[in-house]
Order: structure tokens, then sequence, then C-alpha cells
């Protein structure tokens, strides 16, 4: 089954006295279980195809497809329910909350779900372990390291099992070792969970581990290559 399905998306943006063709009559199809790097130079146009999967951005022209149905005709109340129930997302800049624990922040999304409070408490707990951050649930974000906050990130981000994960440059802040820690961990979530990954990044060894580049210029795709994954 298709994950994720990109018909012939167009995207300009205003700078200055010129339109930025960030999507030009782009189409890209992901199935079920895809691990996939999204590449490209600065304003390539990858973070933006990125932002329009996960319904964040709404293309000029063109239609999204989630898991067959269509997302960038819904509304924002509809898109922010898909968005929560059914994709995770992993930011550059952590976007954790800071006066919360690791484990709140895991909670959070849980809590906004509706799941049950003595649910969330355990689930938080399991899946913190499963990013090896045993023993540190209770700290908050200031108190730990850069890669630390990532995988609380990460965390949260797949704590509910979407079948879809969205991240932008996952690894720009982290060192050598932490990038490859954290690529691991995406890389069992798709092996053992079957997790549909999308990455956008030019990291030399997030590409290493994807199964498959999208290498992208001026908002179209220039080669589409599979590769056996790291």
């Amino acid at each position: 089954m298709t994950a994720v399905r990109c018909v012939d998306l167009c995207k300009t943006y205003r700078q200055g006295d010129q339109d930025i063709k960030a999507l030009d009559h782009l189409s890209l199809e992901i199935g079920e279980g895809g691990f996939v790097c999204l590449s490209s130079p600065s304003g390539g146009g990858k973070t933006t195809l990125l932002n329009a999967i996960g319904g964040l951005d709404k293309p000029d022209q063109g239609e999204v497809y989630i898991a067959g149905q269509r997302i960038d005709n819904l509304s924002k109340g509809e898109l922010a329910e898909l968005r929560l129930r059914r994709i995770g997302f992993v930011f550059q800049a952590y976007n954790l909350i800071p006066v919360l624990t690791a484990r709140e922040n895991v909670e959070f999304v849980m809590q906004v779900q509706g799941v049950p409070a003595a649910d969330r408490g355990r689930k938080a707990l399991d899946i913190l372990a499963e990013v090896g951050l045993e023993g540190l649930e209770d700290r908050r974000p200031a108190e730990m390291s850069g890669g630390q906050q990532q995988r609380v990130a990460v965390a949260r981000a797949i704590v509910s099992r979407p079948a879809l994960v969205l991240a932008d440059e996952p690894t720009a802040n982290l060192d050598s070792k932490t990038s490859d820690g954290l690529m691991e961990l995406f890389t069992e979530l798709n092996e053992h969970h079957g997790t549909t990954f999308v990455i956008a990044s030019h990291d030399q060894r997030v590409m290493g581990y994807a199964k498959r580049i999208v290498r992208m210029l001026d908002g179209r795709i220039v080669d589409d290559i599979q590769q056996d994954a790291a």
C-alpha cells in the first residue's frame, strides 16, 4: 500500500521582488515501510515538500495523499487531527516544552489524544527506555545534552506508533556518534515496526542509512536512487 503520494505539486514563495519555485510540478510516491531521504541544497525544496506531506503547508497546486486519503483539501481542524493521530514529527530544533520533564513532554501528546493518565505514564517510560533514556525521565530539556533532547523528541514522535514519521534535518545539531545512534534507532523502528520514514537532510550519514534517496533541485526531483541501507 502507498503511504505517501504527491501529484503535480507546485509551491511558489515571494522573496523580495522574485518568485521562488519551492516545488515545481513535483510528483512522488512512497510505499508503506519506506525509508526515504529527501536531499537538496539549501532552498532546493526538501523542507517545503516535507511540510506539504505533513499538512503543515498547502501547495498552490496539486494533491497530497496519506495512506490513500487526500489531505491538501482538509480544513485546519481536520489536518490537526490527522497529524495528531497518524503522523509523528521530528524537528531540527526539537520543539520540546522547556518547563516539562522528558516524561511529561512525551506524555503531552498522549494527553491531547485522550489517552488515560495511567496508560500515558507507562507508555512514556517504556518509549524513553526504548530510545536509551532510562533514568533520565525526570530531567528537563535544559538538563540534557542535544542528543538526549533529540531522543526525547523522537520518543514523543513515535510513542503512539504512527505509521508515518517526518523528520526535518534531525541530525543537524548532533555529533557523528549521536547521529549514528539516532539513525540506528530510526532503522530499528522501520524494520521492526514497519514505520515509514521520510527525512529531509543533506547529511551524508543520513543518506547512508536510507533505503531510497530522492535528490531535489529547484523544486524538482532530479534523481531517485534505491540503495542497500547501512
